[in-house]
């Protein structure tokens, strides 16, 4: 009967209808994706199969997917809005369970857990000591507490002496300008935190010959085993074989005592060649107490945070997840879905690895909902609509004819 027929095209143009609406409704929805609804033709058949003379009798909704093609993405002002460039989920802790989501807008809860507003946590890769990720992802939860000091210990000293200087007669005194032939000063800290002015002089005693004297506070540090400098004829140095000049242990009010050793053949050595004095590196590896600053985030999803003293500590790894085929995920709400048999177990890794994308810090992916598109879309499904509605009517005029034959 052609009732049946248009009654199951009334109820395709209705589901049309739905799913075009739902998609508009999402238009502005973070990491919505736009659903797509499959139509089939139904036929009457039998053990031998459909009859070549049959008439299909009508449509039947065969599927509707969801279909996860990039959205465009755009940028904020928030270092925990994430987006993904490329294939691959964020995995989120539910209570205990995991779901996937592209919906990247996240925020940092009281315990410190990276959450988003549904509260469910963002779950990254614990690091080890090379900064690579280990184990399985876990809940991220940002380390807040401050940065412990670091007593100063080994400094990195990097200069150039200049080759003509001429040789000092005088006695070195500080105080005296003429005592000494260059000098540069720095910072130290002690195993409180508190910062101590050193300076070091060089003075020139003999050809290719330093002095070197370290003062501390305005006391003079001293060196364990001689603290001259020599150069050889190539214009580095000669003595100490190392490079290193180690110091007593220096007393420090209220703090343990200081161990300072002096490096002059670092990553930038100390050399004495005809250019003018010049300082290329002073570091030291000390630093005092830091306050949280700023969250980093980079594109394969580490997380730096970053302190008021120039330290920075990796926290963790953002996880993401892909599956074999993720049109076989089951939608879970809240812009989330889950696995099921159909989509395959995910495949978890890190940003830019296999077949996931890139992270995204500061950055949000909208819904790649076609507006104009799924207008066309609204339009046509009403006109399937009409027509379906149409048939109806034709078909209760001829019914009506057939009743009124005499």
């Amino acid at each position: 009967m052609a009732f049946e027929t248009a009654i199951s095209g009334l109820n395709a143009a209705t589901t049309q209808l739905d799913i075009a609406s739902n998609n508009i409704a999402n238009v502005n929805t973070n990491g919505f994706k736009q659903s797509r609804a499959e139509f089939s033709d139904i036929f009457t058949g039998s053990n031998l199969g459909v009859s070549s003379l049959a008439v299909s009798r009508g449509v039947r909704t065969a599927a509707i997917n969801q279909q996860f093609d990039q959205g465009n993405i755009k940028s904020t002002n928030n270092n925990f809005d994430l987006a993904i460039s490329g294939g691959g989920f964020f995995m989120l802790d539910d209570d205990g369970g995991t779901v996937y989501s592209r919906a990247g807008a996240f925020g940092v809860d009281r315990s410190g857990f990276v959450t988003n507003s549904a509260s469910q946590k963002l779950m990254a890769f614990q690091v080890d000591a090379a900064g690579l990720p280990a184990g399985t992802p876990l809940p991220l939860q940002i380390d807040t507490s401050d940065v412990a000091p670091n007593a100063s210990s080994s400094v990195m000293v990097g200069v150039n002496l200049r080759a003509a200087a001429p040789t000092i007669p005088l006695p070195f005194d500080p105080t005296v300008a003429g005592s000494y032939t260059n000098s540069s000063s720095m910072t130290f800290y002690d195993s409180l935190g508190n910062s101590h002015d050193g300076v070091l002089y060089f003075v020139k005693t003999a050809p290719n010959t330093y002095a070197t004297h370290l003062l501390l506070d305005g006391t003079e540090v001293t060196p364990s085993a001689g603290g001259t400098i020599t150069f050889g004829t190539d214009g580095k140095i000669a003595t100490p074989a190392t490079g290193q000049i180690a110091y007593a242990p220096t007393t420090v009010a209220g703090a343990a005592d200081m161990n300072l050793t002096l490096n002059y053949a670092g990553g930038t050595p100390t050399t004495q060649y005809g250019d003018t004095y010049s300082v290329n590196a002073l570091d030291q590896d000390g630093y005092s107490t830091g306050r949280l600053a700023t969250i980093s985030i980079d594109e394969t999803g580490r997380v730096f945070a970053r302190y008021t003293n120039g330290q920075s500590r990796l926290q963790g790894q953002v996880a993401l997840a892909n599956f074999a085929n993720s049109q076989g995920l089951r939608q879970a709400g809240n812009n989330a879905w889950v696995e099921t048999f159909a989509s395959g177990i995910p495949l978890v890794g890190t940003g830019g690895s296999a077949r996931l994308g890139v992270i995204q810090s500061g950055a949000l992916e909208d819904s790649n909902v076609n507006l104009t598109e799924e207008l066309v879309k609204l339009i046509m499904a009403q006109r399937n609509f009409q027509a379906n509605a149409q048939v109806i009517q034709t078909e209760d005029s001829v019914t009506q004819s057939l009743i009124n034959m005499r």
